[in-house]
């Protein structure tokens, strides 16, 4: 993964998510290396300064021959402008292939995008940690790829530490501020920085709308770019076994 310097939480919610899938697929085993780039605080300049360093980053990765490569800073990305994922992905393929990597490669913002798609939902709601300028930028990012916000919950936290320590409980009563009555799913969080998964099952079952977050579909693209089944007991629908079992 490639992540923010001050990213606390996509370490740590992506692979308990994948430990959580050896309960039902224990042949399947994962390991995780990260590469880091620098950002204390979420602003366009600094957002913009981060994404400068995604060469060196990736050509850290590329020197541990990973089967994927993810990404992980959705806002930083949207906030350049609709498609910019696209952009963005290849660059960082560019850099691996250079060093002989081949590794597939997403983002957080591709993810959620995809995920999204992935459930039928061509209407949303969202919750962000982020001021509101920011969040009106991944609004407009998620309507120029065809899907409707129907509402959207700033938190408003500017300090990306101080995101990292927002108590996931709270989004219990968060989404309860959301007018959800034209959604077809909830982004739960639209930051893999804000800690969601422990509330990601109550929040599906109380709405009864299917959940996501950054942090699900990046899970989400990361199985299937694998060639494994995209389940993951107890992370909402998008990560829900088919068959049931």
């Amino acid at each position: 993964m490639i992540v923010p310097s001050s990213n606390l939480t996509m370490e740590t919610e992506l692979p308990r998510m994948l430990r959580e899938r050896e309960s039902v697929a224990p042949q399947d085993r994962f390991v995780f290396h990260s590469s880091r780039m620098r950002m204390k605080h979420v602003t366009p300049e600094q957002l913009k300064a981060m994404n400068a360093q995604t060469e060196r980053a990736a050509l850290e990765l590329a020197d541990a021959r990973p089967d994927v490569v993810a990404t992980a800073c959705l806002v930083a990305i949207m906030a350049q402008g609709p498609g910019h994922h696209c952009v963005a992905e290849d660059e960082i393929s560019a850099a691996l292939r250079s060093e002989g990597a081949s590794a597939p490669v997403i983002s957080s913002a591709g993810a959620l995008l995809d995920g999204i798609k992935a459930l039928g939902a061509s209407r949303v709601a969202i919750v962000t940690p982020y001021m509101k300028p920011l969040t009106r930028l991944v609004v407009d990012y998620i309507e120029d790829a065809g899907v409707e916000v129907v509402d959207a919950l700033s938190l408003e936290v500017p300090d990306n530490l101080a995101v990292a320590r927002l108590d996931p409980a709270d989004l219990l009563d968060h989404w309860k501020r959301l007018d959800l009555s034209r959604a077809d799913a909830l982004v739960l969080s639209a930051c893999v920085q804000m800690p969601s998964l422990a509330s990601v099952q109550a929040v599906e079952d109380a709405a009864g709308l299917p959940v996501l977050t950054a942090a699900t579909a990046t899970a989400y693209r990361i199985l299937t770019e694998l060639g494994l089944p995209p389940v993951v007991p107890g992370a909402g629908s998008l990560l829900r076994d088919p068959s049931g079992a």
